[in-house]
């Protein structure tokens, strides 16, 4: 038992130490990603775009793609994921900010902010055993990396955004991982012949496009081994939100079916409004929402609600098979 134990708090401390890694080098990881993510763009519009069929149609869709892949990667990276400090946000003005379709839109500090006919329970509140700050004991969990506590959090992205993906980014951070797999299906699919191209293959005597063929060919293998593992990503996700949990509470929930189902019991996600409803509240679309078109734009939209408050089954306070005291909290709280 000790010796396991040690080697708990060995594996522990290197985990600690790759985050402060991977967190110190998070702008680099941005940085990289822009750049890859222009490089990409470049080649795909020099190369590809003209062999389309159909120009006037695939010049304008290939356009709203890129555009909506790197807006949504830009806000994702840039829009704070929701510290429980922080005051509610409201909508911002200006044309990059969608207009809510519902016209008896609650009050500002209401909390939820969508339609009546869903069952609302306000979250109970709790102290956090690392930052001391009040939080909503559900859906809210501290991040070792930021050193704060954030509303619905879902996971640390050091790698690809630098920050946490949370209440106000996780509709940007899933929309790119969509736009994401359609850019590199697109690519994988019509870039193949400037690959003959570049390697001096094809019937073409010489490369007659600015962009390096060692540059293309790099983004095109990139686009196919990302369009795989981006695709599974995002239906992960997709599943995840459909069921109306985070990547988090996946993992907590499914220890909740096995703690219930030793008891003879069987655990129900309070949450889990059925999968249509849960993707309307996640993208908040629908009657009192936004309009479905905020899929095809990368405008900024508010959540359904301010984290403080959550749509539940009807007649649910709290998920079925679990008992007081069962709940899961923060890994590091229990050191």
């Amino acid at each position: 038992m000790i010796c396991a134990r040690q080697v708990f708090l060995c594996f522990r401390a290197i985990e600690r130490v790759g985050d402060k890694i991977t967190g110190a080098a998070g702008p680099v990881f941005v940085t990289l990603g822009v750049v890859l993510l222009s490089i990409g763009a470049a080649c795909f519009f020099e190369v590809v775009r003209p062999t389309l069929p159909l120009p006037w149609l695939m010049t304008p869709i290939c356009l709203l793609i890129t555009f909506n892949l790197l807006m949504h990667y830009f806000w994702v990276c840039i829009v704070p994921p929701g510290f429980v400090t922080d005051p509610p946000r409201e909508r911002g003005s200006g044309w990059l900010w969608a207009k809510p379709r519902g016209r008896n839109r609650p009050p500002a500090g209401a909390g939820v902010r969508w339609s009546e006919e869903v069952n609302i329970t306000t979250a109970s509140v709790t102290r956090c055993k690392r930052c001391k700050v009040l939080r909503p004991e559900e859906r809210a969990h501290h991040c070792r990396i930021c050193n704060k506590c954030i509303l619905k959090y879902d996971h640390h992205c050091p790698v690809r955004v630098n920050q946490c993906v949370g209440l106000y980014n996780e509709r940007h951070f899933v929309l790119f991982l969509i736009y994401m797999c359609l850019a590199t299906f697109c690519y994988a699919v019509s870039g193949w012949r400037g690959v003959l191209a570049a390697l001096g293959l094809s019937d073409d005597e010489a490369w007659p496009y600015y962009s390096p063929p060692v540059f293309f060919i790099a983004t095109y293998v990139l686009s196919v081994v990302l369009c795989l593992a981006v695709t599974i990503m995002t239906s992960w996700h997709l599943y995840g939100i459909s069921c109306g949990e985070t990547s988090v509470e996946s993992a907590d929930h499914e220890q909740y079916r096995q703690t219930a189902k030793g008891r003879g019991e069987t655990f129900v996600n309070s949450y889990d409004l059925g999968k249509r409803k849960n993707l309307e509240l996640f993208f908040n679309l629908g009657v009192d929402g936004y309009p479905s078109y905020t899929l095809l734009f990368p405008f900024r939209i508010e959540p359904y609600t301010d984290g403080r408050s959550w749509a539940r089954r009807p007649g649910y306070e709290g998920h079925l098979g679990v008992r007081e005291g069962e709940e899961l909290t923060d890994p590091e709280d229990d050191e």
